[in-house]
């Protein structure tokens, strides 16, 4: 019964998640923002909202293993299973521009994030707002840039709002509240599991949590491998464990803070060598062929091994 709830929760985040991304990215059509824009802020917002829920929830709760464990976790599965397996289904061309400018910030977020974990053991409020500041930085800057390069083919499906004005604030409302709503009796349920197993609060989280609040990312990077737009599955993974170190992290470190003593060397580690060896990975002809998937998804195998009970 635990499990259905389990389930159950994870399919309300997840059309919280669209109908948020739905209402919003009309209002913000209708106040004149560029798709480009809605792209690179709602949109990007809206496929992390199961893990900015999720983490929220549990940090306010004093479940740090599953708040954490979220976010180390959900940067493994979308370099190491995401990409590898889009990868594997179609090589994924790699824009310069991402090399340039993305990595770098994921992987310098990426080496702050676990500094702070490192330094006392846990997440301070004042660290969780350094985080936080970084995200609203990034964000200024991203949307600057898009302007600059002025790509008009970037998500078009968002210059006509299809929606009336009523029923885009309905389905933003509606969004929020299951996101709410799908957290508390998603968290609620992964550490019921937790607890009957035997199994810590951290596990859970590094796992089946992080995998389940990453189902978005994955369903968007395995269609855009298969529709040969490769850009986006890459895109949409680097973008997305940026926005879970600074946003995710930042907000539920400046709400509470969290202890990091459940997470260890192999789940801090694991973070760090997945995100350092895709550079070099994509460095190579600019792309990531099938075999590069493969060693990727091999690594995610690795670490479950390492962590499962």
């Amino acid at each position: 019964m635990t499990v259905l709830i389990l389930i159950v929760g994870l399919v309300v985040l997840t059309l919280g998640a669209e109908f948020l991304v739905r209402g919003a990215s009309s209002i913000a059509a209708r106040l004149g923002l560029s798709p480009l824009v809605i792209g690179l802020t709602v949109v990007a917002f809206g496929t992390s909202a199961p893990e900015l829920a999720v983490s929220l929830k549990a940090a306010l709760a004093g479940q740090g293993g599953i708040a954490l464990g979220n976010i180390v976790g959900s940067n493994i599965f979308n370099v190491a299973a995401i990409l590898g397996i889009a990868a594997m289904i179609c090589p994924l061309a790699v824009h310069l521009d991402v090399i340039r400018r993305d990595m770098p910030i994921m992987l310098g977020a990426s080496g702050l994030f676990v500094t702070f974990l490192l330094t006392g053991q846990r997440l301070e409020r004042w660290e969780g707002m350094v985080l936080f500041l970084l995200i609203i930085v990034y964000v200024i800057r991203s949307v600057r840039v898009a302007g600059k390069e002025k790509n008009p083919e970037a998500l078009v499906e968002f210059e006509q709002p299809k929606s009336s004005i009523t029923l885009s604030i309905v389905l933003t409302l509606a969004g929020f509240a299951m996101l709410v709503f799908g957290a508390r009796i998603f968290v609620d349920s992964a550490v019921s599991i937790a607890r009957s197993l035997g199994w810590s609060e951290a596990v859970i989280g590094l796992t089946i949590v992080a995998a389940g609040t990453s189902m978005p990312e994955l369903a968007t990077s395995v269609v855009a491998s298969l529709r040969r737009q490769t850009d986006i599955a890459i895109g949409n993974v680097v973008g997305s464990n940026i926005f879970n170190l600074l946003c995710i992290g930042g907000a539920a470190g400046a709400l509470s803070p969290i202890n990091s003593g459940a997470l260890g060397w192999v789940d801090l580690g694991a973070m760090l060598l997945t995100s350092v060896i895709l550079l070099p990975l994509m460095r190579s002809g600019f792309r990531l062929n099938r075999i590069e998937g493969g060693l990727l998804f091999g690594m995610f195998l690795l670490y479950l091994w390492l962590v499962w009970p």
